[in-house]
């Protein structure tokens, strides 16, 4: 337990200060890649509703189980060779499974070039960090975007993922990461994917069930504890009115903490592979989105992160404790 606490704050820690380097192969790209290859092989024909269902399961299966495979051998090898080997291979796996840093220097490319006037700028920056078309969007639609991706994150790319390497290291972390990566890539309710992504989706939901909404009040203790930027009763209260007011039962629950605690208005009708889509308001238009909430935001993701990862080690302590 020792080893892994150390690992897994010095993962943390090197998440913050270096993010997701480049020039580097990382596994969640390697998870992408193929999930990505299994989908090119099983959808060449034209299969019914079911057998797409099936076929989406099967390979939902295949990369959790060679997902875990990987990380369980090289976390496993790690400490075969030596207890610090180990603590160090697994203090790097955190390091991969987090994604706070990444969030931030992605949403903030956004920040600079609606600071900077560029709105094509901005609408190609956003475009990598979301699903909906960005070509419609004007000026408050990509700042909205963007604010949405990281409030959503929160839990999704930054608490979730901490929680499940709290419980289980980084094997169980990146388990998590294999289940979000594949909805991000197959879980749209469109004609390609509506049945070949439900299995993936609905597994992302139900991980996703409890992470969220611990997101959800961390997020909401760090709006208290934020500065005068944030407001943490009306967060609470947007919290309670508003989290259920999304197609997906956990995307709304940071969604409407970060929307009540700027006093904006998010979600709303949006455009995905041409189609809008009907999506109900989260917030009150208290006053305007601007480009400034973007930085903002990402500060209420700083301090959501720090809180989970206080709160993470504190359960890991109690552990300890108790079993010493």
């Amino acid at each position: 337990m020792r080893y892994h606490m150390a690992a897994f704050f010095g993962g943390f820690l090197l998440d913050l200060i270096l993010g997701d380097p480049y020039v580097l192969p990382h596994p969640v790209r390697l998870i992408g890649r193929m999930t990505a290859g299994i989908e090119k092989r099983v959808l060449k024909q034209n299969y019914s509703n079911k057998k797409k269902f099936y076929l989406g399961a099967g390979m939902t299966g295949l990369v959790l189980g060679g997902t875990s495979a990987a990380a369980f051998s090289i976390w496993a090898v790690g400490y075969w060779i030596h207890p610090l080997v180990g603590m160090t291979v697994e203090l790097i796996m955190t390091y991969q499974i987090l994604a706070a840093r990444c969030l931030q220097v992605e949403s903030m490319k956004v920040y600079r070039a609606l600071k900077e006037g560029r709105t094509d700028g901005a609408r190609q920056a956003v475009s990598m960090i979301v699903g909906r078309d960005t070509a419609v969007l004007d000026e408050e639609g990509i700042a909205r975007a963007a604010i949405e991706t990281v409030a959503e994150n929160t839990s999704d790319g930054v608490i979730a993922p901490m929680i499940y390497t709290a419980l289980g290291g980084p094997v169980l972390g990146f388990l998590y990461k294999a289940v979000n990566t594949m909805d991000s890539m197959v879980g749209y309710k469109n004609e390609k994917y509506l049945y070949f992504g439900r299995a993936a989706a609905k597994l992302d939901d139900f991980v996703n069930y409890i992470p969220a909404r611990i997101s959800a009040w961390l997020m909401i203790a760090a709006a208290f504890l934020g500065g005068k930027e944030f407001s943490g009763k009306r967060a609470v209260y947007i919290y309670k009115r508003d989290s259920r007011k999304h197609a997906s039962p956990n995307s709304a629950q940071t969604e409407a903490v970060c929307a009540g605690a700027l006093g904006i208005r998010l979600a709303g009708d949006a455009s995905y592979f041409g189609k809008i889509i009907k999506k109900p308001y989260i917030g009150d238009h208290v006053r305007k989105v601007e480009w400034k909430d973007i930085k903002r935001a990402n500060k209420l993701m700083y301090w959501t992160a720090w809180l989970g990862e206080i709160f993470c080690l504190s359960g890991m302590m109690l552990i300890q404790y108790y079993r010493m």
